[in-house]
């Protein structure tokens, strides 16, 4: 089941238990079940502290608990958590064993004095980078407080259950039977959910910090390099970021980032997070910036940003580094349905729509990468593109032209998103060169239409390209004397996380320079 290698390193991890844990094992006799007693098999004899055990009274079958003997701590899992869900099962094994988590002490209390009743249900994919992070937040959340209890669903092993449901996106997460939420959430994303005064907490202790001497917008791999270059220069560093890690978080594959053969975009993200708090950088999460006051406007007389929750934090510098998201197509239709039969990410939501007809906006290397990935898991995959050629790699499209049940239409313009009212029925698209309108039955659209930089905040307050892009000089420098910026968000040529993590670099060094020079004291009158 697990290769020597896997065993081997699992194995010394569960030398890490304090606490003998149990695995209650739900099997019927599928090959799926046979599979999923034969990986409980071999963990079990990894270590003295685990035993197995069956109890098929459990409703779903593939399925088992991990429980913390004479306790009520258990973490479930219906299916067979392999795949991105591998590191998922490990840390539940650890943390139902007693080996603490990485959380932070004050997110640890939250989730300890929440009250109430909780009972989670996280259907997730196999193949969906998104995924790991919500299910081992819940399972964490179920370790630490009793009332609160998690069982992740593979829903490609209960798709009668995804279909009652209704489940076209990945993870879906429901609580006490009710739709919770859909998409990537981080552990303080989660409680700060549930946990109603968490906001207004936050926005208090905001207020009550002194200014930085660099503050960065923004905790992808441009902010987290701006604040690793910024606090190692001994200054008073601060980031507030929405999720740190950013885009790069749904970022399947990476395989340029140099001296790194091979990584993804979760165990980078969370490896920036980590780097940065190894300095004294004072990092506040789930913080969207909504205005920038210039030091020459604003009462302080430092610049400002102002937050979503009503805080303000001020700063000597500030480097801005927010990243982009993906662009939407803008068209009716397309908000109704998403997360109902529009999607945005292929590798997470794929497997949800096996044998289905779908199709793929966008011809350029993410949309033509989507496609020939979509192409092996659906029963047939439209692609469309608004030029009249497709603009990816020449070897993508060679690959993609192979597929047997891919078709590509060129000069197309998606005008509507069609449904049913619960999900994505088809669309809509005028051909460019004719002006005729046609219409295609499907089940699902991914779009692949580029990125957005998240600037809509600054727009009036500093120079932005046609784009919206922000613009910078060879410095990071922007139009704004002590305003920094570096990563997707620039006008920086081309959007690589090597080259944002540079240009982080860049800024941080550049804000430092400034520091310096407003600083320094003025020239005494030559003696007369």
């Amino acid at each position: 089941m697990l290769d020597e290698a896997i065993k081997a390193q699992l194995k010394g991890y569960l030398e890490k238990l304090t606490q003998p844990i149990e695995l209650v094992a739900a099997l019927d006799d599928s090959a799926k079940s046979r599979e999923l007693d034969k990986l409980l098999q071999e963990i079990a004899a990894m270590s003295g502290k685990i035993s197995l055990r069956r109890d098929d009274d459990e409703p779903r079958k593939p399925s088992f608990a991990i429980n913390r003997v004479g306790t009520g701590v258990q973490v479930r899992f219906a299916g067979i958590p392999l795949g991105h869900e591998f590191t998922s099962l490990v840390l539940a094994l650890l943390q139902v064993g007693g080996h603490p988590s990485r959380a932070t002490a004050e997110t640890i209390a939250q989730v300890q004095n929440l009250e109430g009743q909780f009972r989670f249900e996280t259907y997730f994919s196999l193949s969906c980078q998104n995924c790991p992070d919500v299910v081992q937040a819940l399972n964490l959340m179920s370790v630490l407080n009793p009332n609160i209890q998690h069982v992740a669903i593979d829903g490609a092993l209960y798709p009668d259950e995804v279909e009652k449901r209704q489940i076209m996106s990945v993870p879906t997460v429901y609580l006490n039977g009710e739709l919770f939420d859909q998409g990537r959430m981080s552990l303080e994303q989660i409680v700060a959910k549930l946990d109603t005064g968490a906001e207004q907490r936050a926005a208090e202790a905001i207020k009550a910090k002194d200014a930085f001497d660099v503050l960065v917008v923004g905790g992808g791999p441009a902010g987290a390099a701006a604040a690793i270059y910024a606090a190692r220069k001994g200054i008073r560093t601060g980031v507030a970021a929405e999720r740190f890690g950013g885009q790069v978080l749904d970022t399947m594959a990476i395989e340029n980032f140099v001296s790194v053969d091979y990584t993804e975009g979760p165990k980078l993200g969370a490896a920036l997070e980590q780097h940065v708090r190894n300095y004294d950088v004072d990092i506040m999460n789930l913080q969207r910036a909504t205005k920038l006051v210039p030091a020459g406007e604003s009462a302080s007389g430092l610049i400002e940003v102002e937050l979503e929750n009503g805080a303000t934090l001020k700063s000597k510098a500030v480097v801005l580094s927010t990243g982009a998201r993906w662009r939407q197509m803008g068209v009716p239709g397309e908000a109704e349905y998403r997360n109902k039969g529009v999607a945005y990410c292929p590798h997470c939501d794929g497997p949800l729509f096996k044998g289905k007809r779908v199709a793929v906006i966008g011809g350029g290397n993410s949309g033509v990468e989507a496609a020939i990935d979509l192409a092996g898991i659906v029963a047939h995959v439209t692609l469309i593109e608004f030029d009249d050629k497709l603009r990816a790699d020449e070897v993508l499209q060679r690959k993609l032209r192979s597929l047997p049940n891919v078709d590509v239409i060129v000069g197309a313009q998606t005008t509507e998103v069609l449904g049913d009212g619960q999900k994505v029925s088809g669309l809509v698209y005028r051909d460019r060169a004719d002006g005729t309108m046609h219409s295609l039955s499907l089940e699902g659209i991914f779009v692949q239409i580029g990125l957005l930089p998240n600037t809509e905040w600054l727009k009036g307050t500093l120079e932005l390209s046609p784009r919206g892009e922000i613009v910078i000089d060879a410095r990071g420098q922007t139009s704004l004397p002590g305003v920094f910026a570096a990563g997707d968000a620039t006008t920086v040529p081309y959007k690589q996380i090597v080259i944002a993590m540079g240009a982080g670099s860049t800024a941080a060094l550049g804000a430092f320079d400034h520091l310096i020079r407003t600083s320094a004291p003025v020239a005494e009158a030559a003696a007369a």
